[in-house]
């Protein structure tokens, strides 16, 4: 199962960046994940939609031939990252390629209430009109990891806290299930 990833963060070193590569290696026999380039995007200008810059046309070719998109995003100011949303904002326009697409979100903080907020604005957006993403219902299926310094290994970079994998393990299980 071919899925793509947005990482909300360009920080090099980014606990979201380790939770994607934790997830690409753990579930190597189950998913195929991609983590889709959103640093060398453009800022969305309409003006150059119907023509866009070099950069966002790899970025939307991979959404589109993504079985399933997975967002993994930290939180800025109690919302999801600029460049994020700038992302965001490309694969909402023209082609639409969220439209419909299975979709899961996740994410890690460094603070006591994870990402909750960004998680709770990025379902809005993701509700827009031009996206209407088909998101994993959050009833049991939400990965907010907080304490975030606690639970990765700074020498390997990756999710070694055994509770959080497993809830992992039982999310993206459904999610598989859920993109079918």
């Amino acid at each position: 199962m071919k899925i793509a990833a947005l990482i909300g963060s360009l920080r090099q070193g980014s606990y979201n960046m380790q939770l994607a590569l934790t997830m690409k290696e753990r579930y190597i026999n189950k998913l195929d994940l991609e983590i889709a380039d959103i640093r060398s995007l453009p800022f969305f200008d309409q003006d150059i939609e119907l023509n866009p810059p070099q950069a966002v046309r790899p970025f939307l070719r991979t959404i589109a031939a993504a079985d399933g998109v997975l967002i993994v995003t930290p939180e800025y100011n109690w919302s999801v990252p600029g460049v994020l949303k700038n992302a965001i904002d490309w694969l909402s326009r023209v082609d639409k390629v969220l439209i419909g697409k299975p979709l899961m979100i996740a994410g890690v903080s460094p603070g006591m209430m994870g990402t909750i907020r960004a998680q709770l604005h990025l379902r809005e957006i993701l509700a827009s009109p031009g996206l209407q993403a088909k998101l994993l219902p959050p009833a049991g299926s939400e990965i907010i990891i907080s304490s975030a310094a606690l639970k990765f290994d700074e020498t390997t970079n990756r999710l070694v806290d055994e509770s959080t994998l497993r809830h992992i393990d039982r999310v993206v299980d459904k999610f598989i299930e859920f993109v079918g």
